[in-house]
């Protein structure tokens, strides 16, 4: 895991030329950069540039999430990290995101929400109390109940 902003752009490029696995790619600090709109920043532009510089996994936030950024502009860093920059880079990245979302909880909107895309991964392999195999059964279940709905992440 990289964070972004501490780690820079050349850093960032380096650690893909030196590592064999994936980079996740953590976003912290993203809240100053963005919470005021005059600030100018746009994720969907931001994570182009780390793109090209090598992660392979970015947060883009959680829906309901703690913070102060909005569910729509989640969904959209979303879909940003999952089209291609270009018809010649078609690579995308994996969105992962986060911010303490549990696997059914109800949203700013009073629904109740079963989103397992919504669910970091780390969290749910490590954080249940019954350890990494609770964690998988979890993710599972997840995945399970939004396929049910007929509405998977």
């Amino acid at each position: 895991m990289a964070s972004l902003n501490p780690v820079g752009l050349v850093g960032m490029i380096e650690l893909g030329r030196m590592s064999e696995l994936p980079i996740h790619a953590h976003r912290n600090g993203w809240g100053y950069l963005s919470r005021h709109p005059l600030l100018g920043w746009s994720y969907i532009a931001w994570q182009k540039i780390w793109r090209l510089a090598g992660a392979d996994h970015m947060h883009v936030n959680g829906i309901a999430n703690k913070f102060c950024e909005a569910d729509e502009s989640v969904i959209a860093s979303a879909r940003a990290c999952l089209a291609p920059l270009l018809p010649d880079l078609p690579a995308t990245v994996m969105p992962v995101f986060s911010s303490g979302r549990r696997r059914r909880r109800r949203c700013r909107h009073g629904r109740l929400s079963v989103r397992p895309i919504s669910s970091c991964c780390r969290r749910r392999h490590h954080g249940p109390s019954g350890g990494p195999a609770a964690g998988v059964r979890a993710l599972r279940e997840a995945w399970d109940a939004a396929m049910a709905t007929g509405r998977p992440g």
